[in-house]
């Protein structure tokens, strides 16, 4: 199985949208943009909010907060294992109203006790980095300036990396949730795609994917995707994480996406690969978030970094 992940790879490398190198690319703009405030004696900072014990959550958190130190951000944690939703919501207001943080990223899931989406309606929306406020996402679909869920942000970023022309495209995404789905087809229309949003109840799923000029999946399926469902040259965007068995790894599984990438490669013209896609670039998205927090705060957001497409908010610096 590897040697034939390693012919693949090898064979179609010029087909792979690779999420590292966008990554790169934003690091570097974003550490340039980051010396200009730190002359001027501010360093953004994020707040994290760890409610519970879900593994993930904290193995991201402490992956996060290492790529914030590399990229010149202060990122601060607070670890909350037995947290009652009363006193989250109060260590929100608290975050509100200390002025050192510039932003707040609350990660999910939530303990069960806590009702995620009243919680995260107590987010001041100017400092909520992943866009998950109601008021934040009526700015998104109003095109006024606001926080864009950052996974939206990075598929974004992916396609105008690599120059991928979105103008009269089909496009079809897979999952209709807030965090994902609906922002990215939003963002899609912008810039002038037709878009089809299917969801667990969409009926002949395999004849509309495969009339997708770009596929951008976010179901969270493993390998729901394959070649069957890829137009001939289509784009494939993968935005499934997933950890499924296998006996070769160390760990006894391994992450891998929507997409069954082996059999899609084939069939695809560009595809994103699990892990080492999207993933990569939703980081560099919250911290550009964190930044744009510092910027909408201080009346310098740039233009081109203003509301969803067209209109603009205050710029200068």
């Amino acid at each position: 199985m590897l040697m034939k992940r390693e012919i693949l790879r090898g064979y179609f490398k010029m087909k792979i949208l690779d999420g590292k190198v966008v990554a790169h690319h934003w690091k570097k703009k974003l550490q340039q943009q980051l010396l200009q405030w730190k002359d001027k004696g501010i360093t953004p900072t994020l707040a994290i909010i760890l409610a519970g014990e879900d593994k993930p959550s904290v193995m991201y958190t402490h992956f996060m907060k290492k790529v914030a130190i590399e990229y010149g951000f202060n990122l601060n944690v607070y670890k909350e294992e037995n947290i009652t939703e009363k006193q989250l919501i109060t260590l929100i207001h608290t975050l509100n109203e200390t002025k050192e943080i510039t932003g707040i990223l609350m990660m999910m899931p939530l303990p069960k006790s806590i009702d995620a989406q009243k919680v995260i309606q107590h987010i001041n929306p100017d400092k909520d980095i992943d866009g998950l406020t109601t008021v934040n996402l009526g700015r998104l679909l109003n095109k006024e300036v606001g926080h864009i869920p950052c996974t939206p942000r990075a598929v974004m970023a992916i396609l105008s990396f690599y120059d991928i022309e979105l103008t009269g495209k089909n496009v079809v995404v897979l999952g209709r949730s807030t965090v994902v789905g609906k922002p990215i087809s939003i963002l899609l229309e912008e810039k002038n795609a037709t878009v089809t949003v299917c969801h667990s109840h969409t009926k002949n799923l395999p004849e509309i994917t495969c009339q997708a000029d770009i596929l951008v999946s976010a179901i969270g399926k493993p390998h729901l995707v394959n070649r069957d469902m890829v137009k001939p040259g289509a784009i494939v965007i993968d935005v499934g994480i997933n950890r499924i068995p296998d006996p070769e790894s160390p760990k006894g599984s391994r992450l891998t996406g929507d997409v069954e990438f082996e059999s899609a490669v084939e069939q695809a013209g560009w595809i994103t690969p699990v892990p080492g896609g999207v993933g990569p670039l939703t980081v560099a998205m919250v911290l550009r978030n964190t930044l744009r927090a510092a910027q909408l705060r201080h009346g310098c957001l740039p233009k081109s970094e203003t509301g969803a497409g067209s209109k603009t908010g205050k710029a200068g610096c």
